[in-house]
């Protein structure tokens, strides 16, 4: 490990962080030193990864659409660990439908829990990193904000909005110390994926490989992203050695963007 891999004894809060890609994000800075604030939903679901290091971990729970719940959260961590150095607003949402049967609560979800509790955890987390004149803000989004996909309209209107606050944000506290990005996953090993493929295979009848190939056709290795691709990414963006690095939106799709 390099030191400017070392994130030793930085504070980090990861929203989203129970399973998938949050886990790994984790486990990823676990293993360069870092303290860790695992934000979920619930405590439940984030004791299993909290028990692998109780020392350096602590779990905040809640729902990152609801203002007082963030701001709850934020300040338990604060209290265990003091301000977070490093936000990863990882939390998210997918649903797919056509365009003409989207309704309004499949939009305001999408838009609430991928915009909004992007928004509400910034905003908790900022504060702190203006004032020490350091912080790394990075935000999991998806390809799906930098282009557009068929069937979701709404999960890609609302990561599309993340990179905006992205790129924005970025600008706005590039000469405070704060370094704001994004990290944009193709479609990678979750369970959200997992979710995404048996739907496919309710509504066509396609086996389980036929549904997977045609998920995987898009990425140019023929292959499904690994959580711990992500996370890697994640953790560069948050180093030292990314200091230069603003306002920036990393695909990690294999090849996939532009296209």
């Amino acid at each position: 490990m390099s030191a400017n891999d070392s994130l030793q004894d930085q504070h980090v809060l990861v929203t989203g962080a129970a399973r998938g890609i949050g886990a790994a994000i984790v486990r990823a800075f676990a293993a360069r030193g870092a303290r860790l604030s695992i934000l979920g939903r619930s405590a439940e679901s984030l004791a299993p990864l909290v028990a692998e290091d109780p020392a350096r971990r602590v779990a905040v729970v809640a729902d990152v659409s609801d203002a007082a719940q963030v701001a709850a959260a934020f300040e338990q961590a604060r209290q265990r660990f003091g301000p977070a150095t490093v936000l990863v607003n990882n939390a998210g949402q997918a649903s797919s439908a056509p365009f003409l049967k989207t309704g309004g609560d499949a939009w305001k979800q999408m838009l609430d829990v991928n915009l909004m509790g992007t928004v509400l955890c910034t905003q908790a987390a900022l504060p702190d990193m203006v004032k020490a004149r350091q912080g790394r803000i990075v935000n999991v989004a998806s390809t799906a904000g930098l282009t557009g996909y068929t069937y979701v309209t709404a999960y890609a209107a609302a990561k599309h909005a993340v990179i905006g606050l992205t790129r924005s944000l970025a600008l706005e506290v590039a000469k405070q110390g704060v370094t704001v990005n994004a990290v944009c996953p193709g479609y990678t090993e979750t369970d959200i994926l997992r979710e995404s493929i048996a739907n496919v295979m309710a509504k066509t009848g396609r086996s389980e490989e036929e549904a997977r190939a045609q998920f995987s056709a898009g990425n140019p290795q023929g292959r499904f992203v690994q959580p711990e691709e992500v996370a890697d990414a994640v953790v560069w963006l948050s180093s030292r050695g990314a200091a230069s690095v603003n306002g920036q939106s990393i695909a990690v799709c294999g090849g996939e963007l532009p296209r």
